[in-house]
């Protein structure tokens, strides 16, 4: 990662290909269901059953952004009852590679982390 040369503008921002990728990975259920659907495809109803907290809505949405990204495929069955099955993609498997990096830097640093978020409010409560 290169840092910009000079002010970082809104254009900048805007335009850093990591940007979506962080706010992806970096909202509430996205890494949830992908960590999930890396293990098998599951329904819509198994999934919903499968993470506490996680209202109907909010899964219908965080699937959509994850099908629009195509990190997911979603595939419709023609049964009597129709049935959906949510994939995760090839795609979407290599961005869990790296995810998964990410909770194993978290979990070796976490005391690190711990120590320095209580030295800092310990100095700025003083």
């Amino acid at each position: 990662m290169s840092p910009p040369a000079g002010t970082v503008t809104v254009d900048d921002r805007d335009e850093c290909p990591a940007l979506a990728v962080l706010r992806r990975v970096g909202d509430k259920w996205s890494v949830v269901v992908l960590a999930l659907l890396v293990r098998r495809s599951h329904g819509f109803n198994e999934l919903d059953r499968s993470i506490e907290g996680l209202s109907r809505r909010m899964l219908t949405r965080t699937l959509r952004s994850l099908e629009r990204d195509g990190l997911i495929d979603r595939t419709v069955h023609g049964t009597k009852s129709p049935r959906v099955d949510y994939a995760i993609t090839d795609l979407g498997r290599t961005l869990c590679s790296h995810v998964s990096a990410l909770g194993s830097w978290a979990a070796a640093h976490k005391s690190d982390l711990d120590a320095a978020q209580a030295s800092f409010d310990a100095k700025t409560a003083a």
